[in-house]
């Protein structure tokens, strides 16, 4: 259903943009220590639609560690967003804005698939099944 125009700029509606949807992650650090997750998600809104948002807080005391993620549909507004959050002073700092990385984790696939000797708590069995070496095993031949 096409809207017409003046009731576009009536109610504030945005054209969809052209092109392919997809998540588009965008990692926003130096965020003031307050920024709550709906003040992130408020601000990247304005510049299109924005999928999630959190502020990453530490498990211990929930309180923030000063970075964030938005998640965008679509790749133009995301790059928007980017250009003008990214420098910017928001609550007094000055935010790094950029497309997110992919995390280590996610690049080594999940945790299930890890090969057993990469396991942090995997042992190597002994070869004598764990008994102390006899005379004959450490004698020289």
């Amino acid at each position: 259903m096409r809207i017409p125009e003046f009731l576009r700029r009536l109610f504030g509606l945005r054209k969809r943009p052209e092109g392919p949807r997809g998540r588009i992650e965008i990692y926003v650090g130096n965020l003031s220590y307050e920024m709550t997750t709906e003040q992130l998600r408020k601000a990247f809104a304005a510049y299109g639609e924005v999928s999630g948002a959190r502020v990453v807080e530490n498990p211990g005391n929930h309180k923030s560690k000063g970075y964030g993620f938005v998640e965008m549909v679509y790749r133009s507004e995301a790059e928007a967003a980017i250009a003008a959050f990214n420098d910017k002073v928001v609550m007094g700092r000055k935010l790094r804005v950029n497309e997110a990385r992919e995390s280590r984790r996610e690049s080594r696939g999940a945790p299930g698939e890890q090969k057993r000797s990469h396991h942090r708590h995997g042992r190597r069995r002994k070869p004598n099944g764990g008994e102390p070496p006899t005379a004959t095993d450490t004698a020289t031949v």
